[in-house]
């Protein structure tokens, strides 16, 4: 299980909707729903979260079967040889950010659509 990373939503996937096998599992979609639209929410960014006209097209195509979280590394990356633990995750096969690719299979494409967010967005549908 990891610790508190970036990868606690894949394995939050992993493990209840598909490895699970003592007890019941959690469906995917009620999974899916807690990590977007719930979650986007909860931190009043009510633009982001559903697929629709309006909204930011931040989206994960994921391989299902494929989807994992590796083994924890200490890598030196940060000023003056500081280090840090990462944890990468497999299984991602596009991701989008703001309708942009910012990944595939894993790797970096360049894009970078971000930007700094401050305070509540406004819902699309309300505007």
């Amino acid at each position: 299980m990891p610790s508190s990373s970036a990868t606690s939503p894949t394995y939050l996937l992993t493990h209840w909707a598909r490895d699970r096998s003592r007890g019941e599992g959690l469906p995917l979609e009620f999974l899916v729903h807690k990590q977007t639209r719930a979650n986007a929410l909860a931190y009043g960014l009510a633009d982001r979260g559903l697929l629709a006209p309006g909204y930011r097209a931040d989206i994960n195509i994921v391989g299902f079967d494929a989807l994992g979280v590796g083994r924890p590394e200490l890598v030196y990356d940060l000023p003056s040889g500081g280090k840090r633990l990462i944890q990468r995750s497999t299984g991602y096969r596009h991701t989008f950010v703001a309708g942009a690719e910012v990944s595939a299979d894993g790797e970096f494409t360049g894009a970078r659509p971000g930007r700094l967010v401050r305070g509540a967005q406004a819902d699309p549908a309300h505007r």
